[in-house]
């Protein structure tokens, strides 16, 4: 028998035929690996926390070091929202339409915030966590090709997988343990803090996968995977028979209406068991009430359907042997009964009360929160933008979905600040930049995919989003009042319209650089280009890579001069690229990673990082590695806003109830700003220096430990 469940990751990549990861399409594809062990460890682990929680409490007090000087503050809370734009900011608050945004700046300030180069989320929170620039914590894109197979694979995790066995002869169990490995080098600051006795709670960092040690608590973000080791594959079921299965992002399963029932299965891991194919199955039925209405009967209970609206999360469960289930938590939609039936499933979360993986620390803090608010939201990328690309759902049931993880993480991150009087408490709101993505389009008159037909709902979709993140913002300064507290708010990045797609390879080979088979044209992960004479491609969201040699299996630009001058080369002739269409250059600046990085993983970047002008970012085609037939196209997708451009087109925002006194705050100079904050010293390696305040409205704090209910105490 062997257990244990690890996704088919071999280079024909058929799940990630259909997608690409994160902004690219955050759907199935680059499998992350988990195990059924792991709930026996959770529950091992979270055992001994609770037994040996009284020993580890006092030695911690005893043994730990303190800071050298007095802390400025008892507290450092950190509000993230993900994408929240400095000129939009701006201009609603000229409005009037923020009020507690704009009692935090009258009462402290508001600051463009200068993101990283490129200003992506997997980059710019590495640096807000760590301190350093791309070159000294390795990541520069969602994606990085493989040097032997040119096929693109996650940058910020690595997945090994390590058969093992346990037992004596015959009654041997086999199975399959992942070994993941976070890619992302340097140490966030919270760590730092750590080791200085400050307790920290860290709820849905991007990059914080897999979770690290640290004094506190954390629940990880991005790139935590559903639980058939995916990014997010949601499912649909529909009596429409259609020739194509296949969605960006998901998959369409055909069922038979029999009267008034319908017979269906969730599909979940690939089973590890030698004799089984394919994934492990669920089965559930439905039984149609009326046209608005069905019965969902799965696991053995009973859940009512009504058409438009979620259910809430239902917790299932796949066997994987006698002895060993994976759990996962997804919601259901059923979306029409007649003429045909359609219904919607979620991407299956990893259960955070019985987790099959590590999405926490320690092991038993997602079961915590489980027990206190019930399922939740855990895949790295919740909300499913594909299921909307897709056409499966539409705006209205989008907005719900996000609207409703928002809501589960505001009642984590109200938790902590009930929790953590003393300490740091950071959380990361992401909806904020997933809702930019999908309805720039109405906010933003002249975009291809604007529809003729606005609802009234979704008319000032943006604005109303930044309205209730400021209502978010106003609770949390109840929260913080009367406290002796610090509090930021900040994005990473701010936001942007995509009008127009840049086919950079397309590009690379009309000026030569690039040479692809034209019967084989159009196809993903560059399989058509013709290694032998291409100098350059690109792939992903932020650049073009030099086919260097000694670098890529079939390399054949030589290091050094050669390199360099094409390099130089290539930034000079894309730098004056035209839009034929609009008659502007697209691109603003283009920069070299030898120049514009400094550390010892800046030869993992792409070798030139394109800098787009507004309203322009790299083709859908380019970034999955596709060559098309034009350079320049209209983006009619869903997905209408986006940031991947010059860094100086979308800075973020930083508000504080304090003022600060530095003229252009960075996103690099947040963690020696806290750790300066709770008077811990600065690493030499970090790039970023400690934001400067207006002294007199800065306490000095007595920092002493204070009793904080530890969730052992709720989980058990």
């Amino acid at each position: 028998m062997s257990f244990g469940f690890l996704p088919i990751m071999n280079h024909h990549i058929s799940m990630i035929s259909f997608s690409l990861i994160a902004y690219i399409g955050p759907g199935a594809g680059f499998a992350l690996a988990g195990s059924f062990m792991a709930v026996f460890g959770a529950v091992v682990s979270a055992i001994s926390m609770v037994l040996l929680w009284p020993l580890r409490r006092v030695l911690r007090v005893l043994l730990r070091k303190r800071p050298p000087r007095k802390p400025r503050f008892q507290r450092v809370v950190i509000l993230g929202l993900d994408g929240l734009d400095h000129k939009l900011t701006q201009q609603m608050l000229a409005a009037g339409k923020l009020p507690n945004l704009a009692k935090l700046q009258a009462t402290g300030s508001f600051q463009s915030l200068r993101s990283t180069l490129p200003p992506i989320s997997p980059v710019a929170w590495s640096t807000f966590q760590t301190g350093v620039n791309p070159g000294k914590h390795n990541i520069f894109d969602f994606l990085t090709p493989d040097e032997t197979t040119y096929q693109p694979k996650l940058s910020s995790v690595e997945i090994r997988s390590a058969s093992k066995s346990i037992g004596l002869g015959p009654l041997r169990w086999n199975y399959s343990k992942p070994d993941v490995r976070m890619l992302r080098k340097s140490k966030p600051f919270w760590s730092l803090l750590s080791d200085y006795g400050v307790f920290n709670s860290i709820i849905r960092v991007p990059i914080t996968f897999p979770p690290e040690k640290l004094r506190g608590v954390q629940l990880s973000a991005m790139c935590v995977p559903d639980l058939r080791g995916t990014q997010g594959t949601f499912s649909q079921y529909t009596t429409q028979a259609r020739e194509d299965r296949l969605k960006t992002g998901g998959e369409v399963h055909y069922v038979q209406r029999h009267g008034d029932r319908l017979d269906c299965h969730l599909l979940g891991p690939p089973s590890s068991n030698p004799r089984d194919k394919g994934a492990l199955k669920l089965p559930f039925q439905l039984r149609i009430i009326d046209k608005n209405s069905a019965w969902l009967t799965i696991g053995g209970a009973k859940h009512r359907l009504t058409q438009g609206e979620y259910t809430d999360w239902i917790q299932v469960s796949f066997r994987a042997s006698w002895a060993v289930s994976v759990h996962g938590v997804c919601r259901f939609m059923l979306l029409s009964t007649e003429p045909d039936f359609e219904l919607y499933v979620t991407p299956i979360n990893i259960d955070p009360e019985h987790p099959a993986m590590a999405i926490g620390y320690p092991a038993v803090y997602p079961i915590y929160l489980a027990k206190r608010q019930g399922p939740y939201a855990t895949l790295g990328l919740a909300e499913d933008t594909w299921g909307l690309s897709e056409q499966v759902l539409n705006d209205e049931h989008f907005l719900r979905q996000c609207m409703d993880i928002d809501v589960e993480r505001e009642t984590m991150f109200f938790d902590s600040l009930d929790k953590v009087r003393q300490g740091l408490c950071v959380c990361v709101f992401d909806g904020v930049d997933r809702m930019q993505h999908m309805f720039w389009r109405y906010h933003d008159k002249s975009h291809p995919a604007r529809p003729a037909i606005i609802p009234p709902v979704l008319e000032d979709a943006v604005e109303d989003l930044y309205a209730r993140m400021d209502e978010l913002v106003g609770r949390t300064l109840d929260k913080c009042a009367g406290t002796d507290t610090m509090l930021m708010v900040l994005s990473d990045h701010g936001f942007n319209t995509f009008r127009r797609g840049v086919d950079l390879n397309r590009w690379l080979e009309e000026n030569g650089y690039l040479v692809v088979d034209d019967a084989r044209r159009g196809e993903d992960y560059l399989a058509g280009v013709d290694w032998s004479r291409t100098k350059a491609f690109a792939i992903g969201l932020t650049g073009i890579f030099i086919n260097l040699r000694g670098k890529f299996e079939q390399g054949v630009v030589a290091p050094g001069e050669e390199a360099e001058a094409l390099r130089a080369q290539i930034a000079q002739q894309l730098a004056q690229a035209t839009d034929p269409q609009t008659d502007v250059k697209a691109v603003r600046r283009v920069y070299e990673a030898v120049k514009a990085y400094r550390g010892p993983y800046k030869e993992n970047a792409p070798d030139l990082i394109v800098g787009y002008e507004s309203g322009y970012r790299v083709s859908w085609d380019a970034a999955v590695g596709r060559t098309s037939r034009e350079i320049f196209h209209d983006n009619t997708k869903a997905w209408s806003g986006d940031h991947c451009v010059d860094p100086a087109v979308v800075p973020g925002v930083l508000f504080c109830n304090h003022a600060i006194s530095t003229q252009t705050p960075r996103l690099l100079d947040l963690a020696p700003t806290v750790l300066d904050l709770f008077g811990c010293p600065i690493p030499d390696y970090m790039d970023g220096e400690p934001l400067t305040f207006e002294e007199a409205q800065i306490p000095t704090a007595e920092f002493t430990p204070a009793p904080i209910e530890t969730p052992q105490k709720v989980a058990s």
